[in-house]
């Protein structure tokens, strides 16, 4: 790790700079970013950080002004040199839920199963349960000491990106999160845990509440219009809470699409390869095995016919066997 950190300095030098996270960052991709963002300023490389989404929840902007946090605008990120070098955090190329940018996408430090075909010249990839475990291990490789608020900011990304250590949880995360919180300013940690949710969300949560179907121990709820990212996945975790629903799929329309979030509380169902299934061939998904993403494209969703949401829950239902039978993607079931 080291190594490639030495690497990544030779690579930056005398270049433009951006850390991309994904188009809607969540604390993790956020905390992460800006934890990169503090150890590559002591090493005299003043990157930026940028994101071609919209930050929408509360808690995500309270820590943009708790930790000082400036991003790039829209127009700053359009306009980059083309020789400018990104450094993607939190997500891999040809993401859905990540923007083409100018410049040259040229590092990756993610903590998702490795899926993307395309070339990066350094790669730093863990499969733990947040980045910001990694981002923390790079300055422990590195012996450099964590800010307090650095450390307050990369704690609160393994917190929410585990569900409080509750899911995808490995050794290392459980290192880190004990370093973390020696550190960490835990007043901040509350005042964020305490205002996750805005008077707005509260649509989205009544329309889970209406729509929600359960067949079998899932929980489908359908939200007919659109929302952040992070308030539908923060509705699939709602959902997976009713003692009668052990996996989650939430989805919301976006775009003429839908947004896809999935959440599996079933060791043996894999949240990332079930939402993978069931998109295959009119959209995509991936992720981790007891949290994961999706979207379903536009252009495809007359496939779906007159209902829809039957439809989907059928997908679901194909891509459930193949799952739980270790099949191929494209067999039969």
């Amino acid at each position: 790790m080291k190594k490639q950190f030495e690497e990544l300095l030779r690579i930056a030098k005398d270049h433009v700079v951006c850390i991309q996270t994904h188009d809607y960052p969540d604390p993790d991709a956020l905390s992460s970013a800006f934890g990169l963002q503090e150890l590559l300023r002591r090493r005299g490389i003043d990157a930026e950080i940028g994101y071609f989404g919209t930050i929408d929840k509360v808690n995500i902007r309270m820590m943009m002004d708790e930790f000082e946090i400036r991003t790039m605008s829209p127009e700053r990120m359009a306009a980059i040199a083309e020789d400018a070098v990104v450094i993607n955090v939190d997500v891999q190329k040809n993401n859905s839920n990540l923007t083409d940018m100018r410049g040259e996408e040229r590092v990756c430090i993610d903590h998702h199963p490795w899926v993307t075909k395309e070339k990066y010249d350094i790669v730093i990839h863990k499969l733990v349960g947040a980045c910001a475990t990694i981002v923390t291990q790079l300055y422990e490789k590195l012996g450099e000491e964590i800010p307090p608020m650095v450390a307050t900011a990369l704690l609160y990304g393994i917190k929410m990106d585990t569900r409080n250590l509750c899911a995808g949880v490995t050794e290392d995360d459980l290192k880190a999160f004990s370093k973390l919180h020696r550190i960490a300013n835990h007043d901040v940690i509350g005042r964020l845990e305490n205002n996750s949710l805005q008077i707005s969300d509260l649509r989205a949560y009544g329309a889970a509440i209406q729509n929600i179907v359960v067949y079998d121990g899932i929980g489908f709820v359908h939200i007919p219009f659109d929302c952040p990212d992070g308030l539908i996945a923060s509705v699939s975790n709602f959902i997976l809470a009713l003692d009668a629903v052990t996996l989650a799929v939430v989805y919301a329309d976006r775009n003429g699409g839908m947004k896809f979030s999935v959440r599996s509380e079933v060791p043996t169902i894999n949240a990332g390869q079930l939402v993978n299934y069931a998109l295959r061939g009119i959209g995509n998904g991936g992720g981790h095995a007891t949290m994961a993403g999706g979207l379903l494209y536009k252009e495809r969703i007359g496939e779906l016919g007159s209902d829809p949401n039957t439809a989907i829950r059928m997908r679901f239902g194909d891509a459930l066997m193949k799952v739980r039978n270790g099949l191929p993607v494209n067999a039969e079931v």
